[in-house]
C-alpha cells in the first residue's frame, strides 16, 4: 500500500508538473480544425511522407543506456568554443548576411527585414534548467541583442527549436511569428497574440513581406514536447527573395523529399542543413553527416551550412564529429561549405568563412 501511495503521488506530481506553461499547449477549436483538414494529419497525428520509426528496427533500450554510461568524455568540448561579438543591430541591409548562434538558432537580415530563427538563448534545450546545458561559450547572445524583429520562424516545437523563455522574452519585440501547423498553440499560451501567428502546413506559402515568400516544404521528423507525439507539424521552410533563395532546414531524416524541393525550388544559394544529434539508434529522424551532404546535392544548394552542432549534447557522439565528417565527405563530392564561427557573419555571394576552428578546441 506504501508503494502505491508513493507511485500514486509522483504520478500526480508529474501530471501537474506537465500542465506549467513550458509544455505549451494542444492546438484546439479553429486550429484544431484546421489540423483535422491537412493531408497530411492521419488517425489523430501528423505523419511523415514514408514510413518513419522512432527507433530503429533492432532499438534496444538496454543498449542504449549501456552506451549513455559509456558516452565519450569527448562528447562535449572541454574548454569555451570561440566565438564572435557581432553587432547584430548594426549589420548592413545591402546585402543578405547570416548570423549563427550555435545549434539551429540564426539571425537573417535580408532585404532590411530583421529574421530570427529557432532561437534558443535560455541556455539549456529541456523543459528543466538542469538538463541538456549549453557547452560552455556557446550562448554568449540574448535576446537583447537583437534589434526589432519583422519576423521569428520556428521550425517545429522541440525544445532545442522553441524555447520558452526566449519565447517570453521575444513577443514584445517582434512583429510576426511564422511556424509549422499546430505550433501556434504553444505560442499563443505564452502569450503571443493569435493575429501575430502565421501556420503553414507543407507545401503552403505565403507573401510575408514585399518582395519575400515563405513556404513550409516536408521534412522527415517528428514532434511533441510531452509523451503525446504528431500533434504539430515539422517543416523546413524555403525563403525566397527578388534575389535569393536559401533552404532553412529544422530537423530531419534523409529521403526523397529533398530532392524534390530541389526540383521545384533550387538552386538555392544557401542551404542550412542539421549535421549533428545521429545515432545509428535512430536513423530516420536524423541524418548522418554523410546523408547531410547528399541532401545538400538533391537541393542543388551551391553553399551548404551545417548546423544543429556546437551547441547542445543531445546524442552519443563526439561533439566535432558532425561537422569533420560533413567536410570530409562535402570534399569528396565537390559541395561547398561555409562553417563561421558562432557570431561570425555571412554574406551571401561575398563571405563564407571556411576556417576550422574547433580542430584547436579540445
Amino acid at each position: 500500500m506504501i508503494f502505491l501511495l508513493v507511485i500514486g503521488v509522483l504520478a500526480l506530481c508529474v501530471y501537474f508538473f506537465m500542465q506549467t506553461e513550458v509544455f505549451g499547449a494542444q492546438p484546439t477549436a479553429a486550429r484544431l480544425a484546421r489540423i483535422e483538414k491537412s493531408p497530411n494529419y492521419k488517425n489523430g497525428s501528423f505523419q511523415n511522407l514514408s514510413v518513419t520509426p522512432i527507433q530503429s528496427e533492432n532499438f534496444s533500450f538496454w543498449r542504449l543506456l549501456l552506451k549513455y554510461f559509456n558516452a565519450p568524455k569527448t562528447s562535449e568540448p572541454s574548454q569555451p568554443l570561440p566565438s564572435i561579438k557581432t553587432d547584430i543591430k548594426m549589420l548592413s541591409g545591402d546585402q543578405l548576411t547570416l548570423v549563427w548562434f550555435g545549434h539551429s538558432s540564426y539571425f537573417l537580415k535580408v532585404d532590411g527585414k530583421n529574421i530570427l530563427v529557432d532561437p534558443v538563448f535560455s541556455g539549456n534545450a529541456s523543459p528543466v534548467s538542469f538538463f541538456t546545458s549549453n557547452f560552455p561559450g556557446s550562448n554568449v547572445y540574448g535576446v537583447n541583442d537583437f534589434p526589432e524583429l519583422d519576423m521569428v520562424l520556428i521550425t517545429h516545437d522541440h525544445y532545442d527549436h522553441l524555447d520558452y523563455k526566449t519565447i517570453l522574452q521575444l513577443k514584445s519585440k517582434t512583429k510576426l511569428f511564422c511556424t509549422s501547423l499546430g505550433v501556434g498553440a504553444h505560442l499563443e499560451r505564452w502569450g503571443v497574440p493569435a493575429e501575430k501567428i502565421v501556420e503553414f502546413d507543407w507545401w503552403e506559402g505565403k507573401q510575408i513581406f514585399d518582395g519575400m515568400e515563405l513556404t513550409a516544404t516536408p521534412a522527415r521528423h517528428f514532434s511533441g514536447r510531452s509523451f503525446t507525439r504528431g500533434k504539430s507539424l515539422w517543416s523546413s521552410f524555403v525563403l525566397k527573395t527578388q534575389n535569393n533563395k536559401l533552404f532553412l532546414g529544422g530537423d530531419s531524416g534523409y529521403d526523397t523529399h529533398f530532392k524534390t524541393i530541389g526540383d521545384k525550388f533550387g538552386a538555392f544559394d544557401l542551404a542550412l542543413l542539421e549535421c549533428g544529434q545521429y545515432n545509428e539508434d535512430w536513423p530516420y529522424i536524423h541524418m548522418m553527416p554523410e546523408q547531410v551532404v547528399d541532401a545538400a546535392k538533391d537541393l542543388q544548394a551551391k553553399v551548404l551550412m551545417p548546423v544543429h552542432w556546437a551547441k547542445f549534447k543531445l546524442s552519443l557522439h563526439t561533439w566535432k564529429e558532425p561537422i569533420e565528417r560533413v567536410i570530409k565527405s562535402a570534399q569528396e563530392k565537390n559541395v561547398k561549405t561555409t562553417t563561421p564561427m558562432i557570431g561570425q557573419p555571412v554574406v551571401i555571394d561575398s563571405n563564407y568563412p571556411q576556417a576550422e576552428w574547433w580542430v584547436a578546441v579540445r
